[in-house]
C-alpha cells in the first residue's frame, strides 16, 4: 500500500529521497536526481542527504510558479 503525504505536517523533520517523492509527487529516480541537484537544500550526513523539512517547504515556496527553461 503506496502512502500518500497530504500535508506538510506529515512531513517527518528531516526528509529522504522517498519522503521528497511522495510530498512531489515525483519517482524514486526523479527525487533523488532533485535531491543531488545544485540548489537544492540537503545536508550530508555521512553518505545520507537529508533535506530539513522548513529549507524543504521554503524551496517549494520559492520555486512555485517558475517554468523550467
Amino acid at each position: 500500500m503506496t502512502s500518500y503525504i497530504t500535508s506538510f505536517d506529515q512531513l517527518p523533520l528531516a526528509l529522504n529521497a522517498e519522503h521528497v517523492a511522495q510530498a512531489l509527487g515525483l519517482s524514486r529516480s526523479g527525487a533523488y536526481a532533485l535531491v543531488r541537484s545544485e540548489g537544492f537544500p540537503t545536508i550530508q550526513v555521512g553518505k545520507r542527504l537529508i533535506v530539513p523539512k522548513e529549507q524543504f517547504i521554503a524551496w517549494i515556496a520559492e520555486h512555485a510558479g517558475t517554468v523550467a527553461k
